[in-house]
């Protein structure tokens, strides 16, 4: 299952993202986004989870949590 976190700070890492995840289940990639110009945060991610009920604990467990001062997103990706 394809995730995409948002409202992330300008400041969190790739890192970051995959290790909160992980702690969830297995991460099969993190795609952080970041700005050709400037190579900062664009402020949103995409990770992605093989198993589905691995996916939604991370769901239910990291939406809205707080990152960097920042309270994050986590919805499924479409």
């Amino acid at each position: 299952m394809k995730l995409l976190v948002r409202n992330l700070a300008r400041t969190t890492t790739e890192t970051e993202i995959r290790d909160m995840f992980v702690a969830c289940g297995e991460v099969s990639a993190c795609d952080f986004v970041l700005d050709k110009e400037t190579g900062l945060s664009k402020g949103f991610a995409f990770v992605e989870m093989p198993d589905e009920s691995e996916a939604n604990k991370a769901l239910s467990e990291l939406h809205e949590t707080r990152v960097a001062k920042s309270k994050i997103r986590v919805k499924v990706a479409r």
